[in-house]
């Protein structure tokens, strides 16, 4: 190790009294030789490659940095010190390749670097193939449209609940962000449906904009092309297939009561408690899911009080449509006045008005 000390002492010597053409020519000579024994380095000698590389690479010019960075990003076995300066260099020329490709970047530093860097570097990191929820939820929040876009299209990328929420909430006026959400197979069915009602709601309006005559028109279209929408992707989802079988059994054997119902609200499990919610109030499932995602939760209460639920079971259900959000206590509250005041026979009617309304749906 004494060696290897002296010889780091020799270079940086030869570093400071030479011009920037022979370091990056120095460079480029220790890159060439750590490719040849990659692979086959123990730690110690990667160690030592490494402050030789670090030496070098602070000292040369942009193009030289940018070869370099091209070159290690590929490496499997690249010492983790210069990667690190590599990718938190302000050229983004330099540090893109080593922020979308390289496998030598720690999750810490990337979480770093989604919270400080620039546009450019934010849409390197979006492109990488290991993206976790904790680094994507920063670029859902810092990142613009097109760090946001790459992030969606990104197969690899995983997120929080809260990150599908923003990538949802993004994608109100943004058709092509929206496709790009609405494609990941593994979208929960609680963000697909808040994404489609958003949409539809927002093409509705523009529609209604171009000639406010035909408004009745394009809203009757509107929802029977995000009904269809909304039962082909549940028709096609094994998580759907698995939770129907499962509310449906209960329905079967009569113990689909509230207290299951109350039990899925409370787990957080969306699909079963819209399809045992929808199978209680005798209503089709695409209306019980659009229920449960709109902000505006009378139409819910309505359902609750036809039922006859509980407020227990009617506020569970509530908690679960505001998820990932923290509940607004003055909401729930105001809610719970709403429940109380409201009557036995005033739900009934509205839920019969719901029921003939889907029967002509259905029949047209």
């Amino acid at each position: 190790m004494a060696s290897h000390l002296g010889l780091i002492d020799e270079l940086e010597q030869a570093i400071s009294n030479g011009d920037i053409a022979q370091r990056a020519k120095a460079l480029r000579l220790v890159s060439e030789l750590f490719e040849l024994g990659s692979g086959r380095f123990s730690s110690e000698h990667i160690a030592l490659f490494d402050q030789i590389m670090q030496c070098l690479v602070s000292k040369v010019e942009t193009s030289a940095r940018v070869r370099f960075a091209g070159f290690m990003a590929s490496l499997p076995d690249a010492p983790d010190g210069v990667i690190r300066v590599l990718a938190f260099d302000q050229a983004i020329e330099v540090a893109g390749p080593v922020l979308s490709g390289s496998n030598k970047i720690e999750q810490a530093d990337l979480v770093l670097g989604a919270q400080t860097m620039s546009q450019q570097h934010l849409l390197a990191i979006s492109a990488r193939a290991d993206l976790f929820a904790a680094v994507t939820d920063i670029l859902l929040e810092r990142g613009d449209q097109a760090v946001v876009q790459c992030v969606a299209r990104n197969e690899e990328a995983s997120f929080s609940t809260e990150g599908y929420t923003a990538l949802a909430d993004r994608s109100r006026d943004d058709a092509d962000l929206a496709l790009s959400v609405w494609s990941r197979p593994e979208l929960p069915r609680m963000i697909l449906v808040k994404l489609f009602v958003e949409a539809s709601e927002s093409v509705q309006h523009r529609f209604e904009g171009h000639d406010p005559r035909k408004s009745s028109i394009v809203r009757e279209l509107v929802a029977r092309a995000s009904r269809e929408l909304l039962r082909q992707t549940r028709t096609d989802s094994p998580e759907q297939i698995g939770a129907f079988a499962c509310v449906d059994a209960l329905s079967r054997s009569g113990e689909l009561k509230e207290e299951q119902l109350m039990e899925f609200a409370e787990l957080g499990d969306f699909d079963r408690t819209a399809i045992a919610l929808s199978m209680i109030c005798e209503l089709p499932i695409e209306l019980v899911e659009q229920v449960l995602v709109k902000n505006n939760h009378e139409q819910l209460l309505v359902l609750a009080k036809a039922t006859n639920l509980t407020w227990k079971t009617t506020k569970a259900i509530l908690m679960l449509s505001v998820l990932p959000e923290q509940p607004d206590p003055n909401a729930i509250e105001r809610a719970f006045v709403t429940y109380t005041r409201l009557k036995l026979k005033t739900a009934t009617a509205a839920i019969d008005f719901y029921r003939l309304r889907e029967r002509a749906k259905l029949s047209s």
